[in-house]
């Protein structure tokens, strides 16, 4: 069992794991944890002892098996927590990280998986990433950024990149939200700024909000 500040360090490490190719280096999880890069050092030295991650000085740090197992569950238990505190306590999307912050570091096996069964099997969180099975395997869902569309194409928002609050409000506001059906009408060449139609609304988005925002074709 690790504690409260072990498992954020692994998940912070997986997720940078999920941008980069080969080991993390030590700056970047102290960026990610707000923390001095020496107080990085101590705690991947126990993470190192407890045979989680694997670290050599100056060459970085990759996760073990378990610490990989460890990291995806945490995860997993984050989402499906998300799920829960939007579709049955109806928080909003943008409000959930926090609260999910807390309660994935709950250790019943039990509960997360009655948890799962209640909400029937999630594929997705409410952002739209992916919620790892009990075994620890996504489903892929396949997606293109909105930046990346062309003129007279069309999908439906799958998910987002960026879980801001203030992103995730901006969205709300201009109705982008999951599931919805959008249609690009024009791209500016000078900014790339990307005119569409989302339910017979147009509006238009800047190269930046549409760069994290996710399509299905």
């Amino acid at each position: 069992m690790q504690s409260f500040t072990e498992e954020n360090y692994l998940k912070i490490i997986y997720h940078l794991s999920q941008n980069n190719i080969g080991a993390i280096q030590t700056n970047a999880i102290a960026e990610k944890m707000q923390t001095k890069a020496a107080s990085v050092t101590d705690m991947i030295k126990k993470l190192a002892d407890k045979q989680l991650i694997n670290y050599k000085k100056y060459q970085g740090v990759t996760l073990t098996p378990s610490g990989k197992s460890a990291a995806i569950n945490i995860v997993r238990k984050h989402r499906l927590w998300e799920v829960f505190l939007v579709e049955k306590l109806n928080f909003k999307w943008d409000q959930v990280h926090d609260i999910a912050e807390d309660l994935e570091h709950i250790q019943s096996t039990e509960l997360v998986e009655k948890l799962d069964e209640f909400l029937g099997f999630p594929k997705s969180d409410p952002h739209g990433d992916p919620i790892p099975d009990k075994n620890g395997q996504f489903d892929t869902i396949p997606f293109t950024k909105l930046n990346k569309l062309r003129t007279s194409e069309h999908g439906l928002i799958m998910g987002v990149s960026e879980h801001s609050s203030n992103f995730l409000k901006h969205l709300e506001k201009l109705g982008l939200t999951l599931g919805k059906k959008i249609a690009i009408t024009d791209i500016n060449d000078f900014d790339g700024s990307v005119e569409l139609v989302v339910e017979q609304k147009k509006i238009s988005v800047s190269r930046e909000v549409a760069k994290h925002i996710l399509i299905k074709i």
